[in-house]
């Protein structure tokens, strides 16, 4: 089934494909498609084939998405007329539509529906000469015939050898019972030749043959894959034959023009349903349905009966062919499959752009004698340009056919077509492909990926790579790369940072780019040299005529002198190959007897010509949307992707609709023949690329491309475009979504299901929705749909996590980066700032399971030690292997293996242990300095090198202790454990400062071991499950159980410190000391994280929140502790400082209710306690007041806006005061609308461009505009009354000039100013305490004195949601960390006599990716708008201790969580946490993370990340 199904390549394939030698290459398949061609004649199985759209289509496609296939259908004769369906040119597409999908598709690729129809015996398009004489010469005796037959047909003499064509049926008059006559005619003239043996029985099958005999023909009887590919579905009417002449029956079968039965038909479909048997009988179906009058009818039982089994039966059949054909891919399934694969693609591609090719010899010549000059010499990369159609491809592919025979064929090609596969869309997936065969054809070690993945160092590692290849001296490499300007542009800024700016010997690298680009002029600023710039002219005149001579051989085509004439007329001196190109498709369907017309003289009127010519022939709006949606497409379309899209657009159904109704009232469809017509006459045009596993669709040349966006993507036509593509993306409507439309013969609108691909982001477990990732925001962006890409894409944390998961850290930075222009959004901004704390700064790679890894030379260096007995030295500033040292460690394969290191970094040693074995290497040298080995049957349990004594001290799992020298390795004492028998060590730290080593074992005991003695510290309850030292080794922490005990250091080594242990609720798993030995944080299996004081004896600091599994490492680093497990990708950095501060704020004293938090919960503000005339400014960090304002009157309500750097203060007096919070001058002064109204409450809008102002009964809206130096105050823009007999209680207002207001009586109303307008909600049963908006100002939530919370829809003005609070006292403030629009939001509200709040909050925050500290109402403007977890809110007091069970909550694996205390970041490898070190990057002076991540049950390889 096409190069899919192709066996493993050969060694001496793939070497040749390494080297670029293309050879005799089929057309290689990147698609993981399933397409099936449909084959039923179109009067006889309508409703067999809408069931199969409906039941069966949508379960196939869920499969195949599940194992990373697309899907698609084939059926063209869906949505057309019977004409079209039995139009010879429709045959034909057929038939090659039928071998794109034999070629393409995994497992099944072809099903028949057949009943008793056999279908009409279509006329043959074309009859060659010598067979035309001799139907003629049969027909000699009935001139009429023969008159009839020549009417139809014409002579074509530019077809080699010449052909008799059948003439359209618009070319003349209607054909009615004639074309009947015809056939027949034929029929019996082919007959008479067959006899006589004149022609051949396949000349004789095409008069006799009906359209669906030629699809099984072809689909599965002449299939080399047979039934495995193909299914024929017999429908067999019982007792038919008895009822065959009975009207209903008739429906049934085939008739004559006169409505009798074809007798002849039926024959020929008894004989194809027994060829069927004969030859594939496991591919035969059938289903037998007794006789009835009303057979076909949806309300007879055995007929829905039927269409249900087939449905089922077609689902089961073709999942199974899909599996068995996964199978044997998987089978074949080669290492570096992906590689291999592209470099074929770009070789065929090449093979096929120079299969004709003419003139540019001299030019070829002058650049192999330029490659042959620079061979021995450093030089500057050459770029040829020129302007888009001007020949510069098919130059780039003959030079790449060329170079083995001009440097030795030996030489190494490298050609890529940028632009033309996924992984030549982008400079970063560009180099790592190049990089890969680089390293394969010259036998290098294989580049670590994660490198090449960070774009800002895989410039610097394939220049390496260049020099690395140089340096060989015996092998050329010349590396091509086509169409530079066609790298993604988002990349654009980068996109030659990765140009080496001179190539070293035998070190050829060749570009090429149009002239008049951007691109070209980046190159002209980084590569100086004129001499590296070739400008590709076009052709000669001569050479322009000799190019359209030889396109026409490779046709069979000729033209007339005549027409040649016209040809050579229209192109005077032409040499430009695009336009001969164009001229030629122009002339290639010219027959001999066209009258032709000039051609245009450019190539952008020849291009417009083209589409004028498509428009006639498929209709202008058809062409204009079906060619518009693939330019708009970000990488191309692919068809099933296209047919989808065309049925989601109205004007093009409505169109196609115009003269005929669609065969099914439940769905509608675009026709797929109209598209397969169109795609036939695009031909060149249209180019196909592999990416993400579909074959895309794209325009092939730029001219094209720029003349589409001219004539239909002007004006509003691109956004409409962009917009019918993010609803197909993002699966609007699809899973039964019906659509709106009316069609022109229906005169109603018609709410239809379209039946296009669901899009969700998962399709399983572990395959993603690539597509919908890489297109949806792209189309999002250009339809100006900003907050749909906000909430749905960029604010989305599924979103988010499926991009970073499926993909990459560096994609998702893409989708920012390309929309964050365009966006004036700092939200945007924050989030993709936390993004990039989660891309790794350095990532290594080894060839094995990670065990072990140390830091030192104070953070630039790593040395890991892998599960192959490798070590590798690694530097951490540029992320490169320094080397590697092989260790065989322990010689028995079955011992269990134990990993440690130590780094002796002043005698620059390392020491290494393995099993019973330990090695010392010299870490100059790189070589063996000497090696102790032990009993095999007793391998060590601990290791420590004791650098005071020089001294290395090892104890085994059975108690013996053995010293050495660390210096020598001599054995100085080997003996048994005095204080401890029957017990296993369990762990051990060394102690430097008294040169002994602590161990702890199984049965509780804690022991010190030394050079010469022994001794019992302590013997705990429980097994001893950790040791931890201090820095200056003052302190000693024993884990046993769910308890930690703390010693002190003394003469005679360690005395317990406190009276009291330190208690888990779960098993202690890890600790780690405090910067000043003050603090103690301890990790246990419950996910939690404790602080303790250890100046205080003990106390319970803070309780953190770990990674929710078990907190099984801590490493600290100055302040921060990074908290990490076995049993999670993610992990957590903490800052010690602000987890004091945190935990013991001060609070502050407001008895009002009336306090006003700015956005970033640094400050708050209340009236002044004891003088309401004035308002304190308290400093949350300080913990203390930072300054007051005086307003002179009592303070009735506050608001901050926080962009505008102003606070208002609503005063008993009615006036409002504006403090400019930069600045103590220039208070501004709102009046109030009558004498003595005091405020009762004030507003902002959430963009801080409206303000509300509340007394009794009135409202007044003023505008807040941008001014320097303080923002202006205008308005009132508008002034309403209540006419209510209660007083307002609560404001809240819109951008759009709507307030929301509630009354002390608890009535609640929506007043819409611009139209003067109430709309009343339901109203509270008390007064209304607080408002609040949601950021898109379409959701608002309410609360009352009764506790009850209620969130409404602002746009319906109704109550989604209730929440009643079991509260001392009533709601009194409330807050609102906003979700999205769709969803509920998580509410935050407190008490009066809670109002003491910390930077913290007083409650627990629902949200973890969101800063606790930011939990007021003013928070909201600038983080709520990301998209939260599933958890629900819920008010609680601060409790003494968090509780393990309320911190166990599903979390999204990727979200990234960005408290004051703690950045949350995820692996990109998404195994669990092995190992932690923190460093310092002295260069950079930044905090860096060394992380060790275990790995996948289906990985032999585990990785280590640096994160800075």
């Amino acid at each position: 089934m096409g190069s899919m199904s192709m066996g493993p390549l050969s060694p001496g394939l793939r070497q040749r494909l390494l080297q670029g030698q293309a050879g005799s290459l089929p057309e290689p398949s990147a698609s993981r498609a399933v397409v099936i061609f449909i084959s039923s004649n179109i009067s006889d199985m309508d409703a067999e084939r809408e069931a199969l759209e409906c039941m069966a289509y949508p379960e196939v496609q869920s499969f195949c998405r599940k194992h990373g296939l697309t899907f698609e259908v084939v059926d063209l004769r869906w949505g057309i007329r019977d004409t079209q369906a039995t139009d010879h040119l429709t045959t034909e597409l057929c038939l090659e539509e039928l071998d794109r999908c034999q070629k393409t598709s995994i497992g099944p690729a072809f099903v028949a529906l057949l009943g008793d129809q056999y279908g009409p015996c279509p006329v043959p398009a074309r009859i060659e000469e010598k067979e035309w004489d001799v139907l003629r010469a049969q027909l000699t005796s009935r001139p009429e015939d023969l008159e009839l037959v020549a009417r139809y047909f014409r002579r074509d003499d530019n077809t080699i050898p010449p052909t008799y064509i059948l003439q359209p049926p618009g070319s003349m008059e209607a054909r009615g019972p004639e074309e009947a006559t015809l056939t027949s005619i034929l029929r019996a003239g082919a007959q008479e030749a067959w006899r006589q043996g004149l022609i051949s029985q396949e000349q004789w099958t095409c008069y006799h043959r009906s359209v669906i005999e030629w699809e099984i023909e072809q689909g599965l009887l002449s299939s080399a894959r047979g039934d495995q590919g193909a299914t024929i579905f017999l429908r067999d009417v019982q007792d038919l034959s008895k009822h065959i002449l009975d009207d209903c029956s008739l429906k049934m079968v085939d008739r004559l023009a006169d409505g009798c039965l074809d007798t002849n038909a039926q024959s020929l479909l008894s004989g194809l349903k027994g060829r069927i048997l004969d030859a594939q009988p496991g591919a035969l179906k059938s289903h037998c349905l007794p006789w009835t009058r009303d057979l076909v009818n949806p309300k007879n039982k055995a007929h829905a009966r039927y269409l249900k089994e087939l449905s089922e039966q077609f689902v089961a059949r073709t999942n199974h062919q899909v599996l068995e054909q996964l199978r044997e891919l998987e089978l074949a399934r080669q290492e570096l499959g992906w590689l291999y694969q592209e470099i074929r693609h770009h070789l065929w591609q090449s093979t096929e752009s120079t299969r004709i090719f003419c003139g540019h010899q001299e030019f070829l010549a002058q650049l192999g004698q330029q490659l042959r000059q620079d061979e021995n010499r450093p030089h500057t990369p050459l770029v040829l340009y020129g302007p888009p159609g001007i020949g510069k491809t098919s130059l780039m592919c003959k030079l790449a056919q060329q170079v083995p025979r001009l440097l030795g064929h030996k030489t190494v090609v490298i050609l890529r077509l940028l632009g033309t596969s996924k992984m030549s869309l982008d400079a970063r997936s560009l180099l790592h492909s190049v990089s890969f065969q680089l390293c394969l054809a010259y036998g290098l070690p294989l580049p670590p990926t994660q490198v090449l993945e960070a774009h800002t160092r895989v410039g610097h590692f394939f220049h390496t790579l260049l020099h690395t290849v140089s340096q060989r001296n015996f092998e050329s490499l010349v590396l091509l790369l086509d169409s530079v300007d066609d790298l993604d542009s988002t990349c654009h800024s980068q996109r030659v940072s990765w140009l080496p700016l001179k190539c070293p010997p035998r070190v050829h690298l060749i570009l090429s780019t149009c002239s008049g680009q951007q691109v070209l002029h980046t190159l002209q600023q980084t590569l100086k040299d004129p001499c590296a710039y070739w400008e590709v002219k076009a052709l000669s005149g001569s050479q322009g005529q000799e190019f359209i001579q030889l396109l026409l051989a490779a046709e069979r085509r000729t033209l007339s002198p005549g027409q040649r004439d016209v040809l050579w007329a229209s192109l005077p001196e032409c040499g430009h190959p695009g336009r001969l190109r164009l001229a030629f498709e122009e002339a290639r369907k010219w027959a001999s007897f066209t009258v032709p017309v000039p051609l245009a003289t450019t190539a952008e009127e020849a291009t417009h010509q083209l589409c004028i010519r498509l428009e006639e022939t498929h209709g202008q709006l058809l062409v204009a949307h079906v060619l518009g949606y693939i330019v708009c497409s970000r990488y191309g379309l692919s068809e099933a992707e296209l047919k989808d899209v065309l049925s989601l657009d109205d004007e093009v159904l409505q169109a196609v609709y115009r003269d005929w109704t669609p065969p099914s009232k439940e769905l509608l469809r675009f026709p797929p023949l109209l598209w397969v017509r169109l795609r036939r006459d695009l031909g060149h045009c249209l180019t196909r690329k592999p990416v993400d596993g579909c074959m895309l669709l794209a325009i092939a040349q730029r001219q094209l491309s720029q003349v589409i966006q001219v004539r239909y993507l002007s004006g509003p036509e691109r956004a409409k475009r962009h917009g019918v593509l993010a609803d197909f993306f993002s699966g609007a409507w699809s899973q039964g979504t019906k659509k709106r439309v009316t069609l022109p013969l229906v005169g109603k609108p018609l709410n239809l299901d379209r039946k296009v691909a669901p899009q969700p982001l998962w399709f399983s477990g572990t395959v993603a929705n690539r597509r919908k990732l890489t297109e949806l925001p792209f189309h999002l962006l250009h339809a100006g749909r900003m907050e749909e890409l906000k909430q749905e894409v960029l604010g989305n944390m599924n979103w988010i996590c499926c991009r970073g998961i499926s993909g990459s850290i560096e994609e998702l930075l893409d989708d920012f980066d390309m929309c964050a222009p365009h966006m004036d959004s700092p939200e945007v901004g924050l989030v993709r700032e936390a993004l990039q704390l989660c891309r790794p700064a350095v990532e290594l790679r080894g060839m094995a399971e990670v065990r072990c890894v140390r830091v030192f030379a104070e953070g630039t260096l790593a040395i890991s030690a892998s599960k192959d007995h490798t070590l590798r030295l690694w530097s951490l500033l540029s992320g490169q292997e320094k080397v590697t040292i092989l260790d065989r460690g322990s010689s028995d394969s079955t011992e269990p293996q134990s990993w440690d290191l130590h780094v002796d970094e002043i005698n620059r040693l390392i020491y290494s242990t393995s099993g019973t074995k330990i090695s010392v290497w010299n870490l100059e040298t790189s070589k063996l300095a000497f090696c102790m080995a032990g009993d095999a049957s007793d391998p060590w349990a601990c290791v420590a090198v004791l650098a005071a004594r020089s001294l290395l001290l090892a104890v085994s799992k059975g108690g013996t202790v053995s010293v050495w020298s660390s210096a020598t390795g001599k054995l100085q004492e080997k003996r048994q454990l005095a204080c401890i028998t029957g017990e296993t060590p369990t762990c051990a730290v060394s102690v430097q400062t008294q040169a002994k080593l602590v161990a702890g074992f199984s049965s509780g005991s804690v022991a010190v071991v030394s050079g010469g003695e022994d001794r019992l510290l302590e013997k705990l309850p429980e097994a001893v499950g950790l040791l931890v030292v201090s820095e200056d080794d003052s302190l000693l922490a024993a884990g046993f159980g769910r308890s930690v005990r703390i010693f002190l250091a003394d003469s005679q080594g360690f005395h317990q410190f406190m009276a009291t242990d330190l208690e888990h609720e779960d098993v202690v798993e890890t600790a780690v000391w405090g910067p000043e030995n003050n603090l103690i944080i301890t990790g246990s299996r419950d996910a939690l994280i404790q602080v303790w004081s250890l100046s205080d004896q003990g106390t319970l600091l803070h309780v953190l929140e770990g990674v929710g599994a078990p907190a099984s490492l801590l490493v600290r680093g100055g302040t921060l502790v990074v908290s990490a497990s076995w049993k999670s990708s993610s992990f957590k950095i903490w800052d010690l400082t602000s987890i004091q501060k945190l935990w013991s704020p001060a609070p502050f004293l407001d008895r009002t209710g009336l306090t006003a938090v700015s956005h970033h919960g640094s400050y708050v503000y209340f009236p002044k306690v004891g003088d309401k005339n004035k308002v304190t400014i308290w400093d949350v960090a300080e913990g203390k007041e930072q300054d007051s304002l005086d307003t002179s009157n009592e303070v009735r309500c506050l608001e901050v806006a926080e962009q505008a750097k102003l606070l208002f203060t609503g005063l008993v007096s009615g006036i409002v005061l504006v403090f400019p919070l930069n600045s103590r001058q220039d208070v501004l002064c709102i009046p109030p609308p009558e004498a003595r109204k005091a405020v009762n409450c004030m507003s902002l809008s959430k963009r801080e461009d409206r303000l509300a102002i509340a007394y009794d009964n009135i409202v007044l809206v003023l505008d807040i505009s941008p001014g320097d130096p303080c923002p202006t105050i205008e308005g009132p823009t508008y002034t309403f009354y209540t006419q209510l007999p209660e007083t307002i209680a609560g404001v809240a207002v819109l951008a759009d000039y709507r307030v929301l207001y509630g009354m002390t009586a608890g009535g609640l109303f929506l007043y819409d100013c611009a139209r003067s307008k109430v709309f009343p909600l339901e109203a509270h049963g008390s007064r209304v305490s607080c408002l609040d908006i949601s950021h898109g100002e379409q959701l608002a939530v309410s609360g009352a004195e009764d506790a009850l919370l209620c969130l409404w829809d602002l746009q319906a003005c109704r109550g989604i949601l209730e929440m009643s609070y079991e509260a001392p006292s009533w709601l009194s403030s409330l807050s609102m960390l906003w979700s999205t629009e769709s969803s509920p939001p998580a509410m935050v509200s407190w008490l009066p006599q809670a109002m003491a709040i910390s930077s913290e909050s007083a409650f627990s925050a629902p949200q973890p990716e969101l800063p606790r500290k930011t939990l007021s109402r003013i928070s909201r403007r600038q983080c709520g708008w990301l998209r939260p977890g599933r958890e629900k809110s819920r008010l609680r007091q601060r409790p003494p201790r968090l509780q393990g069970q309320q911190l166990q909550r599903e979390r999204n694996r990727n979200q990234i969580k960005a408290h004051r205390s703690a950045l949350y970041c995820e692996s990109p490898l998404r195994q669990g946490m092995q190992g932690l070190a923190l460093t310092q990057l002295l260069e950079a002076n930044w905090p860096s993370l060394l992380v060790l991540c275990r790995p996948q049950a289906n990985h032999l390889t585990n990785h280590l990340s640096l994160f800075c």
